[in-house]
């Protein structure tokens, strides 16, 4: 459609035919929006015509056609001038209902353009940093909470769209942040938003009652309003003070892999000596449980975790957060690490296959430590080795020393030993299997393998010479090209160039010589 024929119905101020025209323009260009350069200039002028339009005293219908006008339009950052003004913004934050929410009316129709304002400010908000400054000074974080606050639960969309809209601003600008957190109190906001869309019961100061087993699964619009809410939960509680409160209602319904990975990222912001709400719970009927504390909120973070690895896909983003929180849980919470142990790493039977040949989720995490991206192995190695308690010789006997050769190395304990964390004493039984056969696997490979042949038995003397010549003559050509360099390990367990290692030792011996 034409946009000068709009922009003069526009003129005109005949509200019937600038909504005919708008909402013909809409169905054109809802899905395939291009943005040519030959009408950028009549795109500004129509955002500017639009907020002329909805500052006037029109019917919703009409206010409605315009939003969507302008949402469309709002996707090309070049045309976003007139409306990130204050005067701009203001127009849309009255329709979204932030300067005062009691005069918004309950229709259909008012709704309606409540919810798109809220889209356009979205859009607005997320491709304009001018528009993000005018909402940081004209405080449209207080009008959302306020929104939020009045508890419209059957307007899903008014809810989900103000949640996005409180994730955008503090996400952008870290005064909004700031200002949410310590002045508008969103952290109780949001967690009573999340807790009235999971029905959240609480029967206890940190316990809230399990789902019914008949209780119908979450609808995905709740889905959606919950997911919206971690997110903004998360930006508002990064380097703060945590609240324990926090933690019930991000464990308390089962939530899609989106769902959970942002429930994941929230828990991840809380302070780790505050974790054990999630199993200091009483065990209900079905539950998992160790010791007799409640591990049902640790097994759904293992096998959300396992799925993860399944999907074999953007590990770093998708998988490093849950090994993160799982590691840091097992280092500060004994309960949850011989429990998690007990799932990962259980009494080693098998000892002919390799530690990363098959479909544990020990083979699936062994596999991970020599992945190519350096976040996702470090972070399944670190895993594994606070499982093990950070003793050498149990994460080799679970792994091999040549998948574990890398956090060994980076850790400074090639030469053996423990790591730095403090953890109980009790020993770690070995299974019958593992006993008799230790003394025949091979410590680099973590298995048992089958007796090779010997590849020098049916040469000469003059054969084997010749041979060992020829390899010592490759070595010594490889180094030369700086190809490779010989390394040696020092007595603290790190890397070093061989010949300041024998050196080294050559210093030792004399210095123990003379004394």
């Amino acid at each position: 459609m034409d946009l000068g024929a709009i922009l003069s119905h526009i003129e005109d101020g005949d509200s019937d035919e600038i909504e005919r025209r708008l909402l013909q323009y809409n169905q054109e260009n809802s899905r395939t929006f291009t943005f040519d350069q030959k009408e950028e200039d009549k795109r500004v002028r129509l955002c500017q015509g639009l907020l002329t339009v909805l500052g006037r005293q029109v019917q919703p219908r009409c206010q409605k056609a315009c939003l969507e006008t302008l949402r469309i339009l709002s996707r090309d950052k070049r045309v976003l001038a007139p409306v990130a003004t204050r005067e701009g913004m203001l127009v849309l934050g009255r329709l979204a209902g932030l300067e005062s929410a009691d005069e918004i009316g309950g229709g259909p129709e008012d709704v309606q353009v409540l919810v798109e304002a809220l889209k356009c400010l979205c859009n607005i908000v997320f491709n304009s940093q001018e528009a993000q400054q005018v909402g940081a000074d004209i405080q449209m974080a207080r009008g959302l909470c306020r929104q939020l606050q009045m508890g419209r639960a059957c307007w899903h969309e008014v809810e989900l769209f103000s949640l996005r809209l409180i994730f955008l601003l503090s996400a952008l600008r870290t005064d909004v942040r700031d200002s949410l957190r310590r002045e508008l109190s969103a952290v109780s906001v949001l967690t009573r938003v999340l807790e009235d869309t999971l029905c959240v019961r609480w029967v206890g100061p940190y316990e809230v009652a399990a789902p019914s087993p008949m209780a119908p699964p979450l609808s995905a619009e709740a889905t959606e309003r919950t997911m919206e809410a971690l997110k903004a939960l998360f930006n508002l509680t990064l380097s703060s003070i945590h609240m324990l409160v926090l933690c019930p209602p991000a464990r308390v319904s089962p939530l899609s892999l989106s769902g959970c990975s942002n429930a994941i990222n929230l828990l991840s912001n809380i302070t780790v000596s505050c974790l054990d709400v999630l199993i200091d719970v009483p065990v209900q009927d079905g539950q998992a449980q160790y010791e007799g504390r409640n591990m049902e909120a640790v097994w759904v973070l293992l096998k959300f975790m396992e799925k993860r690895i399944d999907r074999g896909a953007n590990y770093k983003e998708g998988l490093t957060p849950v090994l993160s929180l799982l590691t840091e849980s097992s280092r500060h919470h004994r309960e949850i690490r011989k429990y998690i142990k007990a799932q990962v790493l259980p009494p080693l039977k098998d000892v002919k296959n390799r530690p990363e040949v098959g479909s544990t989720v020990r083979n699936k995490l062994v596999r991970l430590m020599t992945h190519v991206d350096t976040s996702v192995k470090q972070s399944a190695a670190e895993f594994l080795f606070v499982l093990c308690k950070e003793s050498v010789d149990s994460l080799l006997k679970y792994t091999g020393y040549g998948n574990a050769a890398g956090l060994l190395a980076a850790r400074g304990l090639l030469a053996g030993g423990r790591g730095e964390g403090q953890y109980s004493e009790d020993e770690d039984s070995d299974t019958d299997e593992y006993k008799s056969a230790k003394r025949f696997i091979n410590p680099i490979t973590g298995h048992i393998e089958e007796p090779m042949p010997n590849p020098v038995e049916d040469m000469t003397e003059e054969q084997k010479e010749y041979e060992a010549e020829k390899l010592a003559s490759m070595f010594d050509q490889l180094s030369r090209q700086e190809l490779i360099k010989p390394m040696g390990v020092r007595r603290d367990g790190t890397l070093a160039p061989l010949e300041e290692t024998v050196s080294k030792c050559t210093v030792d011996s004399s210095s123990s010589d003379s004394d």
